[in-house]
């Protein structure tokens, strides 16, 4: 990974198109944010190294807008240099304002983490206004002796304004695949707000928070789902349940009555997980505590 891959500015109508690229690169014992180039309002802050292994770089990505409208694109490309070790973060929630149909907001993410090295990917969740028309693409590719962990949780209705989810629609395109980029696992979610999926048991069960953790790597089997599952909730408010789909691959699907409870399950699972994903040691974001 010499260079960061183009980034092309596809045409967008009536909104803003804003773009970020990084690169992060291992030098000797510590992961440097090595390329860097934006376009719009999409920027990153400087690299903190607050564990006592150098080797782990934290970022924590700025959009100063702090939401999307009607037509706005929001295009991020992230790689990872063999060895290196980021922990990627967000400030705040993503919003997702009203939108027109036909100009929807867009999200669009590639992630590629090079063999050996690993991710964190933990960003604050998305919140969907009444009538937004989200589109989210992501693809995280993993190399050979890499592993990554992650997560996307989202909010339907700005729930502390007493808002509901009344129409609108969230689609979203998730990919995990391999480094030679051969699909280890794919989503795709096309949720109106009418759809009976948000009352059925097998769906939302009613519930306006949802989200799901997802792990990549050697240790990520069936065993480890298996061990997960008894320590996971499942009451009124909060329920969850873990699944290995194929080898390597571990995902955790939660809902939730409110976002927090299901934030806090995500974090304490990223803590327990990360030893034996990454085999380096969870320590609780400073960012969180703020």
């Amino acid at each position: 990974m010499d260079a960061l891959s183009p980034i092309v500015e596809a045409p967008h109508a009536g909104g803003w198109l804003a773009t970020l690229g990084l690169g992060l690169a291992r030098r000797h014992d510590r992961t440097v944010l090595a390329r860097r180039r934006h376009v719009g309002p999409l920027t990153v802050q400087k690299p903190l190294y607050p564990e006592p292994d150098a080797a782990i770089c934290h970022l924590t990505l700025l959009h100063p807008p702090g939401g999307l409208a009607s037509g706005d694109t929001l295009r991020l490309d992230i790689e990872l240099d063999a060895d290196a070790h980021a922990v990627i973060t967000t400030p705040g929630a993503t919003k997702w304002y009203k939108a027109h149909p036909a100009h929807p907001s867009r999200q669009e993410l590639t992630i590629r983490v090079a063999d050996g090295a690993r991710l964190d990917w933990l960003p604050l969740e998305n919140i969907y206004f009444d009538h937004s028309q989200a589109h989210q693409r992501m693809d995280v590719s993993v190399g050979a002796g890499a592993s990554a962990l992650g997560w996307d949780a989202a909010l339907l209705g700005r729930q502390a304004s007493g808002e509901t989810w009344s129409a609108g629609q969230v689609r979203n395109d998730f990919r995990l695949l391999d480094g030679a980029g051969r699909l280890l696992w794919t989503e795709r979610q096309r949720l109106t707000a009418r759809a009976a999926l948000r009352a059925a048991p097998q769906g939302l069960a009613g519930m306006p928070a949802y989200g799901t953790l997802w792990a990549v790597g050697g240790a990520c089997d069936a065993t480890l789902a298996e061990a997960l599952a008894p320590d996971l909730p499942f009451d009124s408010g909060l329920r969850a349940g873990a699944t290995s789909p194929m080898p390597g691959v571990l995902l955790v699907r939660a809902v939730a009555t409110h976002i927090e409870p299901l934030r806090h399950l995500f974090a304490a699972l990223w803590l327990r997980l990360r030893p034996l994903v990454h085999g380096v040691p969870g320590r609780p974001l400073r960012l969180w505590a703020t």
